[in-house]
């Protein structure tokens, strides 16, 4: 790691407060239908930042339609309190996967790296498959934003290899 990237860091707030949105239709059904929802990625996620110190302002799980994600999109924007927002799920390449299509043209920065790194990780694991794999990350109003695959071992890739080293950092200088 490069000295300025050391100091950078240094500097970053040690604990963030995440918000995080499950986007899943099929499980949104479920939910509505007062079923019990098994969630295996949004607890996943949920423990891995609490195991990190970080702290959860809210998980939600929301449909796979345009109109609820931009809804999430402007609450998080709106939030005093959200240093981080995690969107997992309805990143592939169905025609219903549109959550980076939706929460893309609210990010002011976009981190090109975040998806570059993560497929190519994911190459490491899962082979040639890794092409599939769609993710972004980005900034807008001083909070880091990533769009993440529902799968569980996607979930942990972008944890443990990106997102947690890498959010704090994030943020620090989206505030600048």
């Amino acid at each position: 790691m490069s000295e300025s990237a050391r100091k950078h860091k240094a500097e970053a707030p040690r604990k963030l407060n995440f918000g995080i949105f499950i986007c899943s239709t099929s499980r949104h059904q479920q939910l509505k239908k007062s079923k019990r929802v098994k969630d295996l990625s949004g607890d996943l996620i949920e423990s891995f930042l609490k195991n990190a110190g970080h702290t959860i302002s809210f998980r939600k799980l929301i449909p796979d339609d345009k109109v609820s994600i931009e809804e999430a999109v402007r609450q998080a924007l709106a939030s005093t309190k959200l240093d981080a927002v995690v969107f997992s799920g309805g990143t592939g390449i169905a025609p219903s996967d549109i959550t980076i299509e939706t929460v893309f043209p609210f990010l002011e920065k976009v981190l090109p790296g975040f998806g570059e790194i993560f497929r190519r990780l994911s190459f490491d694991e899962v082979g040639s498959a890794a092409v599939l794999s769609r993710a972004v990350a980005g900034v807008a109003k001083g909070k880091a934003f990533f769009c993440v695959p529902g799968s569980p071992d996607a979930v942990r890739l972008c944890f443990e290899k990106l997102i947690l080293p890498e959010a704090p950092h994030i943020v620090k200088h989206a505030r600048e």
